[in-house]
């Protein structure tokens, strides 16, 4: 985020690709997002410990010269199967805001879920960010109360 709160290109321009089959390469990523645009970084994540050390981890970031290469990509490859899952293209910052309006309407009961559809995803507004936040904070706030009044009436 730049100084004035709004989202910087670079995070309208890189992507998120996830759901990806074990199988798929590198170089296979690269071809397929290729004819959308110039892609100016690729990081293919790898598990780096434990029993799958080595192997794919199922998810890749795409960085595209310009938001609208970007954008192109994600509306032309997301749910497009490939070795027969459907990919999950977004915007690289939307999975967080997507766990964050999810995590506020459970903890909350009744908290504000982000609607995110259509052409609007990832460019949520920074108020509704906010809003989320608040709702998060308020759900945690009530919920450590009715834990106190209970304390208290089974000490009286």
């Amino acid at each position: 985020m730049d100084p004035n709160g709004s989202i910087d290109d670079k995070c309208e321009s890189r992507l998120y690709i996830g759901n990806l089959d074990l199988r798929i390469t590198e170089a296979a990523l690269l071809k397929m997002f290729s004819p959308f645009g110039k892609i100016v970084s690729e990081d293919f994540l790898w598990h780096t410990r434990g029993p799958k050390r080595g192997e794919p981890r199922g998810f890749a970031f795409i960085q595209y010269s310009t938001n609208e290469e970007a954008k192109l990509a994600m509306e032309k490859m997301h749910g497009r199967l490939a070795c027969g899952r459907p990919l999950v293209v977004r915007l690289a910052g939307e999975k967080y805001m997507l766990e964050t309006a999810d995590n506020s309407t459970k903890a909350g009961g009744e908290g504000h879920k982000l609607h995110l559809t259509g052409s609007s995803m990832g460019q949520t507004s920074r108020s509704a960010k906010i809003a989320a936040i608040k709702n998060k904070l308020k759900s945690l706030e009530e919920g450590s109360r009715t834990k106190k009044q209970k304390q208290n009436d089974d000490i009286s």
